[in-house]
């Protein structure tokens, strides 16, 4: 699936139960990844909400589904810096929100291996975000004990979805789990 906005990480020989669970809210595929599925919802917000309210109700649902990553934007990319150009892009729309806040960056990357590492996008992407804060006057700084907000970013081969996710959001959907 070429287009996903959602990663999903299923616990052990659970990828059957959870594909089960998952199409009730769109089309799920595996990757070539152990344990990670992609899948297309229409609506995000419905999403998140709708899970949280099935595991409400059937408190098993997370023994086959560990983690439920949405993507508020999506995008393709070939190689580091094109990654780079647009993930910067789409973290800098989100400076408004960030202005005076405390946050971090955290990338789960699956793929591109030797080639996009994690702990150098991560600060990449934090740099350019302070820059932009400390530009507008509202400088921000980065935690990693109870920040305001994360930026997840997920990546599958070429294809990288990225979120903010408040601290409150967090607390809300326990199965995003952003860290």
């Amino acid at each position: 699936m070429r287009d996903w906005n959602v990663v999903v990480s299923v616990r052990d020989k659970g990828f059957t139960d959870a594909l089960r669970i998952l199409k009730q809210f769109g089309p799920a595929e595996r990757t070539r990844y152990y344990n990670v599925l992609v899948m297309r919802v229409a609506d995000i917000g419905d999403f998140l909400e709708r899970l949280r309210d099935l595991a409400g109700n059937l408190p098993d649902v997370f023994e086959v589904i560990s983690r439920a990553a949405p993507a508020a934007e999506a995008f393709d990319f070939g190689s580091p810096e094109e990654f780079e150009e647009k993930a910067r892009a789409v973290a800098l729309q989100w400076v408004p929100r960030l202005a005076g806040k405390t946050f971090h960056v955290r990338l789960h990357r699956r793929g591109f291996k030797g080639v996009l590492t994690s702990p150098h996008e991560e600060r990449f992407i934090d740099q350019a975000v302070l820059a932009a804060l400390a530009v507008r006057g509202t400088p921000g700084s980065i935690s990693f004990s109870s920040p305001d907000a994360v930026i997840d970013i997920e990546t599958v081969n070429g294809r990288a979805g990225m979120a903010l996710w408040t601290r409150e959001d967090l607390a809300r959907y326990l199965f995003v789990h952003a860290d």
